[in-house]
Formats: C-alpha cells, sequence, structure tokens
C-alpha cells in the first residue's frame, strides 16, 4: 500500500504548481485578509495525530477490550484503519487538486448538490465542537485521577478558555504548538510499545505474560447473547469506538487550504499521517490485549474515571507504582492537544461552510494575522457543553457524546467517497487524465467504493444491539446523527429547492492548482 503512494505522489518538477487567481478568493476578511498559507507537510501530520489520537484510544479503548476481547478489538481497528486507508487516499486526490478551506464540505457543494454540502458540513461542524466538549470533560476526569475531590468543572473552565485563546494565535504559531503537542503523545504510545514488550517479556510482578491473555479468559468477548453470535456482536460494536478513535485522520484535507505548496506537502501529510497513525493505534491495541484480560473489571468504568484507560491498568498490574501517574499525565497532554485541534478544524468547517454561502457571511472574516476569529468563537462556544457532565449522570452524558461524534464521523466519510467518485467523473467528462493529477489515489475506484460501503454498513447498523434489548435512550444515541443528517439534507432542499449538480457543470477551476 506504501508503494501505491509512492506511485500517485509526483515528483518535484510534476508538482510545480500555482494557484490560480480565484484560488486567493476562497475566504474573504474585509477588503483583503485571508487565511494565511502558514502550514507545512509536518504541521498537517501533526495536526491529523493531534486530533485523532485521543480519548478514543487512550479511554475509549478500554471499554472496546472489554466488549470485543483482544483479537476482536484488534480486527475492529485494522478493519476501521482500512476504511480510513480509502478516504484518506480519496481526500488527499481532492485536496491536492483543489486545496481551498473547508475541505470536503466544500467538494460537496460543488460536486455533488448543494444541501448535501450544507448537511455534511453542519453535521461534520457539529461533530468537531461536541469532541471539543468530550475533550474537556476528559481532561477533567484525568486530573480527578489524582484528586477526586476537584470538580471537573474547575478544569473545563480553564482549558476552555486557554485553547480559545490558542486559536486566536497566527496558524504559524498554532501548527508549531500542536506539533510539541502531539509529540507528546508519539513519544509515549512508543514508550508504551517497548514498556509492554518488557513487560510481555518477564519484567513485571507477574512473570512472563506472552498471550496468556489471548487464552484466558480468550481471544474474543460475548456481548449480548451468547456463542459465536455474541462474540461477532462484540466485534461489530467496537467498530463505532474504532471509528470514533480514527477521526481526525482526514484533518489533513481540513488543513489544505492553509497549506503551503498543498500539490507536494499534502500527499507527504497523508503518506506519513496514515501510517503513522495506523501503527501506533494497532501497536498500542495489541499490546493492551496482551497485558489486560478481557475481564479486568476496570475496564467498564472507562466513562468515569481516568484509571479505566488500559494503559493505567497494565501498569498497575505490572506492579510499577509510578508508571502510571507518569502515563495519566501524559494522557492529560493527549486529551488537551486533541481539544485544540477540535477548535480549529471546526472552525475551518465553518469558514467553508459560509464560503459556499451554506453559513453566514461572517465566518469567513479574518484578522490581520489570518484567523477567522467568529469561526473559532462561535466553535468554541459549543465546548461550554462540557458543564453537562457537573450533572449527577455524567458518565451518561460521556457515553451519549462518544455515540454522536462516532456516528457523525462516519456519516463523513460516506460523503468524502461520494464526492470522489462524482470527482473521477467529472475528470473524464473534461478529458483530464488521472496521470495529470498533483496526487492520484490508488486502487481506483474500487478503494472508494470499499470505503463507501462499508461506512454506509456501519451506519445502518451501528445500533443493532438496540434491537436485540430495546433501550430508548441507546437508540436515539446511535442514530441521533444519521437523523440529523437526513433533516438537515432533507430540510435544505425543500427550502431552497437545489437540484444535483450535472457531471457537465461540476466546477473544477475554481480554486484550483495548476500546472
Amino acid at each position: 500500500m506504501d508503494a501505491s503512494f509512492n506511485e500517485g505522489e509526483k515528483g518535484p518538477k510534476e508538482s510545480s504548481l500555482s494557484v490560480t487567481a480565484n484560488a486567493q478568493k476562497d475566504v474573504e476578511a474585509g477588503e483583503d485578509q485571508q487565511l494565511h498559507r502558514g502550514l507545512q507537510s509536518y504541521h498537517l501530520q501533526f495536526l491529523a495525530i493531534g486530533g485523532t489520537v485521543g480519548t478514543g484510544l487512550f479511554l475509549g479503548s478500554g471499554e472496546a477490550l472489554a466488549t470485543a476481547g483482544p483479537v476482536g478489538c484488534l480486527i475492529a481497528f485494522i478493519f476501521v484503519g482500512a476504511i480510513i486507508y480509502s478516504i484518506m487516499t480519496s481526500l488527499g486526490e481532492m485536496a491536492t487538486f483543489i486545496p481551498v478551506a473547508g475541505s470536503f464540505t466544500v467538494y460537496a457543494s460543488r460536486f455533488v448538490d448543494r444541501s448535501l454540502g450544507f448537511a455534511m458540513g453542519w453535521i461534520y461542524w457539529f461533530s468537531w465542537s461536541v469532541t471539543f466538549a468530550l475533550e474537556l470533560v476528559a481532561a477533567g476526569v484525568i486530573i480527578q485521577y489524582w484528586n477526586a475531590s476537584l470538580s471537573i468543572g474547575i478544569f473545563i473552565a480553564v482549558f476552555w478558555v486557554v485553547f480559545t485563546a490558542l486559536n486566536f494565535l497566527p496558524i504559524r504559531y498554532f501548527g508549531a504548538f500542536e506539533m510539541w503537542f502531539s509529540s507528546i503523545k508519539v513519544i509515549t504510545i512508543l514508550g508504551f510499545i517497548i514498556f509492554a514488550i518488557c513487560i510481555d517479556a518477564g519484567v513485571g510482578q507477574n512473570g512472563y505474560l506472552g498471550f496468556h491473555a489471548w487464552g484466558n479468559p480468550g481471544p474474543f468477548a460475548e456481548s449480548v447473547v451468547t456463542g459465536a453470535s455474541g462474540k461477532f456482536v462484540g466485534f461489530w460494536s467496537v467498530l463505532v469506538t474504532a471509528g470514533f478513535s480514527y477521526q481526525g485522520a482526514e484533518l489533513v484535507g481540513i488543513g489544505a487550504g492553509e497549506a503551503h505548496d498543498p500539490a507536494k506537502s499534502v500527499p507527504q501529510a497523508i503518506r506519513w499521517t496514515f501510517w503513522g497513525i495506523f501503527f501506533l493505534f494497532i501497536a498500542t491495541i495489541f499490546f493492551i490485549g496482551l497485558l489486560v484480560p478481557s475481564d479486568t473489571p476496570e475496564l467498564l468504568i472507562g466513562t468515569t474515571n481516568a484509571s479505566a484507560s488500559p494503559l493505567v491498568i497494565a501498569a498497575n498490574l505490572a506492579g510499577v507504582r509510578v508508571l502510571p501517574h507518569i502515563i495519566n499525565a501524559v494522557l492529560l497532554t493527549a486529551v488537551l492537544s486533541a481539544a485544540n485541534s477540535n477548535v480549529y478544524s471546526g472552525s475551518r468547517i465553518l469558514v467553508g461552510l459560509a464560503s459556499e454561502r451554506n453559513a453566514p457571511a461572517f465566518l469567513t472574516r479574518t484578522n490581520r494575522l489570518g484567523t477567522p476569529y467568529f469561526a473559532v468563537a462561535v466553535t468554541s462556544a459549543v465546548g461550554l457543553l462540557a458543564f453537562l457532565n457537573l450533572s449527577q449522570n455524567g458518565g451518561e452524558v460521556f457515553d451519549w457524546l462518544l455515540n454522536i461524534t462516532a456516528i457523525a464521523g462516519f456519516i463523513t466519510w460516506a460523503c468524502i467517497s461520494v464526492c470522489h467518485l462524482r470527482f473521477m467523473k467529472a475528470l473524464k467528462a473534461r478529458g483530464i487524465p488521472r496521470a495529470e493529477l498533483p496526487y492520484a489515489a490508488p486502487l481506483q475506484p474500487y478503494l472508494t467504493w470499499f470505503g463507501l460501503f462499508f461506512c454506509v454498513l456501519i451506519l445502518l447498523t451501528n445500533g443493532f444491539t438496540v434491537f436485540i434489548e430495546w433501550k430508548t435512550s441507546d437508540f436515539f444515541a446511535a442514530y441521533v446523527s444519521l437523523i440529523l443528517f437526513l433533516v438537515l439534507l432533507v430540510g435544505h432542499k425543500l427550502v431552497y429547492r437545489s437540484w444535483p449538480v450535472k457531471i457537465a457543470d461540476v466546477d473544477l477551476d475554481r480554486d484550483r492548482v495548476e500546472h
């Protein structure tokens, strides 16, 4: 697969591109201010890592392990990783050809239907803005590991102010800050992998472990029902958790509108981001499954206590007393880094929506530093929902937000695949050969169809356990994002009476890069 990436990426001479004059107008601010192209390839990579590696991997993976077992959980993360590969290559092809703020929400309006761009953009913005609240809650929960008497509300307020302020900085400073913040996550996971190898080999208090946890309690866990059906139910239900964990990898495309030389930097970022995230996730899930038995009771309290992080549990089981505190400190930086990326991505989606007339025009305005301050403020304001966790049912709020944002991610990925299929059809109609693209996605159109099919399938079946044991709140948690998406799509069509864009009318010129 890596070879396919290399084949798809053009050399320096082939990628000698210039942005058309129209691209300078993709975001307006007063007379002449706009987003600045201050992000390098490594900034895009760390931005995506910062948005991806967070609550889902460090906290949600514990409950996933208990639900599906070590092998079931590992297969689920590998499977969703394959879907992400499809999505990122599809997005990369479009983002290098038309690098614009808002990325795929803009493509949906131009290539498919304005109503789709409207619904997709708002559901994606909703997802990231709510995820910001989710990460703020997670930060407070993690700090409570050291002192449970402290109110989560204190930390929600402090971190909300800090990350709102950071997102008003010029993009080059924001990118540098996110790079260093994300580096801590990468170093931590690499350190955990080394630690896990040592413990599994017999360094810990339990001696040599090997694959003991795969045999007892077993490679797969039963969920809802017993037998083979229960094991499959456990595996399939964990796909949503895996999807939430991977959500953020597509931020490479979001940052294309502010990337320096996107034809060169975006393909590089896609290649390194996918393989980097995939390795970090799969290695972490694999070693967690070796060190922590899936029937460990602490795994099932992941929504209310950071001590349920499988990384912390692994250290406790090994008898390394100081390590849980170190890991918990790094978990805090990981979650805060993700929160920082959340505000960035949500604000740029609002800019993209506004540039396509799917949101109020004032959201495109930037200050002299290139910061879309109205978009940042609106996105950040949603983070105040984190204070809902101060209620008695804080754990239930965490569960609801996790489900809502995870499914919104699958909706977005499905729409990206649809946009890419239309993009390829428009290229063919215009007589533009794929060999001339700055970056050509591999295995097309089959890889895109693969991603679309399974995103839709997971979307429709993610709440199937509700129909085995009915619970109304679980039903709405599983399908509220899909319902909201359909309401936005149909509502926009009824109000504006928009029609799908004809292939001959697809706009491939505005904001595009040319040889």
